[in-house]
């Protein structure tokens, strides 16, 4: 097959990590790098070994003709670049949110699909060998399941700038929340129907309306519960820093231990030190039947490996025409439930989907 010629837009740490990946797989070639500061691109093309920068995401397009436009910036811009990338005639890699609202969503995936186009959300968390066995083995604890996670972040300099740019659009609850209702998803395999979220703003730093800090509540139809947490900023906690748990009536399972980065450092999102699995189970004598299992997961690959599994993904379903319909619709879902965590912020109630 001819290499498929492709636009990398944004050279932040995404998008330099999605370009390390097209760079190395050969069924890949990179026809110029997107990016508002010519540092970066300019930088990532020296790194790549010279390759075509572009200031202007529209020129990019028309000049280079890609065949994949990978969308690395920030949320408020993606849908604007999906539509005119899948336009073109290019699949598509976006990185989450696909959109702002759920209607834009459910209007891109129809694109794509009248197109005949491929189109991949980041979901980083689906190629992540730990957090699959993750998945695997709280579908093992019957129902319902309780499931209990978040993502803090104690940042400053560069990554709170970053942050503060973020929350121009979303707050992040939105923005790191559709990863973990996945991952929520995945696991219960139901339904959700509602969500109830409270949030605050902590700093004179963003705009009065967004906050900094949030917390969500959803039910699913099968009676499970989740409850997500996340902060940012100079003044976040690092005590809790890094929850992930699940309970069913038959245990727990539980990443056990987040290794030794910077909450600040990409790396540090993904990587999780060890699983951690108990059994619920009692003897007659009401003493516990199995001991805990812990099985580790210092093997896992780096945020780079995980960029690589995303874009062989994508490569196998433009290769191999694999109907993407069901990823489609756990994004436009994960967004669903974000989204009314957000209104339920806003409006102090709980949201039915």
């Amino acid at each position: 097959m001819n290499k498929l010629k492709t636009l990398v837009v944004g050279c932040g740490n995404m998008g330099i990590s999605h370009a390390r990946a097209y760079h190395q797989l050969p069924e890949f070639e990179i026809v110029g790098l997107v990016s508002r500061k010519p540092q970066s691109r300019e930088k990532l093309s020296q790194e790549l070994g010279g390759l075509p920068t572009y200031d202007n995401f529209d020129n990019a397009l028309r000049e280079s003709k890609p065949d994949v436009v990978s969308i690395n910036t920030y949320p408020d811009t993606h849908a604007d670049y999906v539509r005119k990338s899948l336009n073109a005639g290019a699949h598509v890699f976006v990185e989450k949110p696909l959109a702002l609202t759920v209607e834009e969503a459910e209007d891109l995936v129809a694109l794509a699909k009248e197109k005949n186009r491929k189109m991949v959300v980041g979901y980083i968390l689906r190629v992540h060998p730990s957090w699959t066995k993750f998945v695997e083995i709280a579908r093992t604890l019957g129902k319902p399941l309780v499931m209990r996670m978040n993502l803090n972040q104690q940042s400053s300099g560069d990554k709170w700038y970053t942050h503060k740019q973020l929350m121009n659009s979303m707050s992040p609850i939105v923005d790191c929340g559709v990863h973990y209702v996945d991952i929520m998803c995945l696991m219960t395999q139901s339904t959700p129907i509602s969500v109830s979220a409270i949030g605050v703003n902590l700093t004179e730093e963003i705009d009065a309306k967004m906050y900094n800090y949030g917390q969500l509540q959803v039910r699913f139809k099968d009676g499970s519960v989740g409850w997500y947490e996340a902060g940012w900023g100079p003044m976040m906690s690092e005590t809790a820093v890094f929850i992930k748990d699940v309970i069913g009536p038959k245990g727990a399972v539980s990443i056990a231990d987040k290794p030794n980065d910077d909450s600040q450092d990409i790396e540090g999102h993904t990587k999780t030190g060890s699983l951690k699995i108990h059994y619920s189970q009692l003897d007659k004598e009401g003493h516990f039947i199995k001991k805990d299992d812990h099985i580790t997961t210092e093997e896992e690959p780096d945020h780079d490996g995980l960029c690589l599994l995303e874009q062989e993904f994508l490569l196998n379903a433009i290769v191999n025409d694999h109907d993407l319909s069901s990823h489609l619709l756990d994004a436009i879902n994960s967004l669903k439930i974000v989204l009314a965590a957000d209104e339920s912020v806003r409006t102090g109630q709980t949201v039915t989907l």
